[in-house]
């Protein structure tokens, strides 16, 4: 199904424009991505549905994805590995949150204690997207800091259990996927910014395809 879906387009594309077959198999890699994308979280809204936290599932998506726009993260090598992860994260927390009863302080501090991980070690890249701009990863720093700030004074001020739980792990989410153990654990490498200098060939390389993936 995959194959027949993605070669139909990549035909239709052919018709159209003149690309050749390196752009085609950008093109490919592209819509291989967005399809297994689709399906996994197809495949997660209908597990939540089955286990009645479709809201859960919603708000923790919402609140952490704000937090995951600055904060990146690691993502899985092998897509196998990343159907497992996801699967049990976004659709074991939603559980977490409907099922677990906890009083909104250990909330509010272990919210609090998650903060110096997340504002260390966030923004944390990948090998395929590093962040080489340092003042872009300074801004990202900066604003995951002040967003994941404003969601322990919604916990503070607001003492809503269900929305407490719902920030916590989404806080606690992100700083996960930052932390340079994780990165160890999966076998993935970290501050991949590092490995290149400004003037290399690397450097020179990456600075030509940011530019062609921002267009």
């Amino acid at each position: 199904m995959k194959e027949v879906i993605i070669n139909k387009t990549i035909n239709t594309i052919k018709k159209y424009y003149n690309y050749d077959e390196t752009k085609l198999l950008e093109i490919r890699y592209g819509l291989e991505s967005l399809y297994l994308s689709i399906i996994k979280i197809v495949v997660i809204v209908l597990i939540s549905i089955i286990t009645h936290t479709i809201k859960e599932l919603c708000l923790l998506f919402l609140f952490y994805g704000i937090l995951r726009l600055t904060g990146f993260g690691l993502h899985a090598k092998k897509s196998i590995h990343c159907w497992i992860y996801s699967i049990a994260i976004f659709n074991g927390f939603p559980l977490l949150i409907k099922c677990l009863n906890i009083e909104n302080n250990y909330l509010l501090i272990s919210t609090i204690i998650l903060l110096p991980f997340l504002s260390i070690y966030a923004p944390a890249d990948t090998e395929k997207r590093p962040l080489i701009n340092k003042k872009k990863r300074i801004v990202y720093k900066v604003v995951t800091i002040i967003i994941s700030i404003i969601y322990i004074s919604i916990i503070f001020i607001k003492k809503d259990i269900y929305l407490s739980k719902i920030l916590f792990f989404s806080i606690f989410l992100e700083t996960l996927l930052v932390l340079p153990i994780s990165y160890k654990l999966l076998g993935l490498k970290y501050n991949n910014y590092k490995r290149y200098k400004k003037g290399g060939a690397k450097w020179n390389y990456l600075q030509k395809l940011l530019l062609l993936l921002e267009h």
